[in-house]
Formats: C-alpha cells, sequence, structure tokens
C-alpha cells in the first residue's frame, strides 16, 4: 500500500469504472472456467466422445474469441466498452444456456455452434473489458485469476454433489448466473467516463 508503483494498485478500485470492470472481469473468468472444466467429462464421459474429438468440439469457442476480438477491438472507438461488454456476457450467457439445454445425444455440430457463441460473446466482452483496466496489468491479472479460481472451485463443488449426468448442466446454469451478473456490471459502466478517451 505504500508502493509508489505497486504491482497491485488497489487505490484505483476507488475509480467506479476500474472497480467495475475488475467485478465484471472476475465475474466473466468464472463463468468461463466454470464451462471448461466441466466441457471435457460431459463430452468424454456422458457424449462419449473420445479425448482427440474432445479437443476438437472444444477448439470452435477460442477460435470464435479470436475472430471476435478485433471486431470487438474496432467498436471500442464508437461505443462505450460497458455497453459493448454487456452485450458480449449477455451473448455468452446464452450460448452457456443453450449448451446446459443440450439434447440427450448431441451430435458435433449442435456441440460446435454453443461453443462457438460463447467464445463470440467472450471476445465481445473481453476486448473492450480489458482496454479500461489495461493501465494496471496487476489488477487486470488478479482478476481473472480470481475468477479463474472460484469458477474451478465451483465445479469441484457441483461435481461432488450431482451425478455425471447432471454435473455439466448444473455448471452451465451456475455459468450463466455469473455472465449475466458480469453482464449487469459491465453495463453499469456505461454512465462512468472512459479514461482512455477522456469521456
Amino acid at each position: 500500500l505504500r508502493q509508489e508503483v505497486p504491482i497491485l494498485p488497489l487505490d484505483l478500485m476507488r475509480i467506479p469504472i476500474f472497480a467495475l470492470s475488475v467485478l465484471s472481469s472476475i465475474t466473466s473468468f468464472t463463468a468461463q472456467l466454470l464451462a471448461m472444466v466441466s466441457l471435457p467429462f460431459y463430452l468424454q464421459n456422458v457424449a462419449g466422445r473420445n479425448e482427440v474429438e474432445t479437443g476438437l468440439l472444444l477448439t470452435p469457442w477460442p477460435v470464435a474469441t479470436i475472430l471476435t476480438a478485433p471486431v470487438a477491438g474496432r467498436l471500442i472507438e464508437k461505443y462505450h466498452p460497458g455497453l459493448l461488454g454487456g452485450i458480449g456476457m449477455v451473448v455468452y450467457a446464452t450460448g452457456l444456456l443453450l449448451l446446459a439445454l443440450l439434447p440427450g445425444q448431441p451430435t458435433n455440430m449442435d456441440i460446435a455452434w454453443r461453443l462457438m457463441l460463447c467464445g463470440m460473446g467472450f471476445g465481445l466482452f473481453q476486448t473492450p473489458n480489458n482496454s479500461t483496466m489495461i493501465s494496471a496489468n496487476g489488477m487486470q491479472g488478479t482478476a481473472r485469476l480470481l475468477g479463474q479460481t472460484l469458477g474451478t472451485t465451483f465445479v469441484a463443488l457441483i461435481f461432488s454433489v450431482t451425478s455425471a449426468t447432471d454435473s455439466m448442466p448444473v455448471c452451465m446454469y451456475v455459468a450463466v448466473g455469473f455472465a449475466l451478473v458480469a453482464a449487469i456490471v459491465s453495463c453499469l459502466r456505461i454512465s462512468q467516463p472512459v479514461p482512455m478517451r477522456g469521456r
């Protein structure tokens, strides 16, 4: 706390848009890890896919994120990051909900397009959210790691109290809740000026 340039600049949490960005980052990464940790177990143990198929089926998510992130970067110049992040998290929550509602015997396409939707939503959220926190990498990394840790912990808890067939859908429903919280928190930033543009 006495450092002039601390690795973890807690004083920035007094700036509303920064604090909201950190909170939305934590909740979004919690949602992400709830999905990404539980999905391989579902794909192999319930949907009957092997390890290679599981890896390939998970690929649409990061690919969609990679393709969406640059588009989101250009949209930051025209729209408030809070609005973009809120829309991204709603798209993301929709993808998660659709994963929870997968049919009993899903085809590869049933799984792939839902994961792509998740990736698009996450990419639309993450770029504008990171642009708000870019001045403090310590807080950005801490928020990400805290969210990932919470998400993984929730998966372990859910798996310990639910059956193999119910674990993934329950994780997705919890992830939807976190994603919607991230969307709401992100939208709360709309009333705040954007430091990087001086608004």
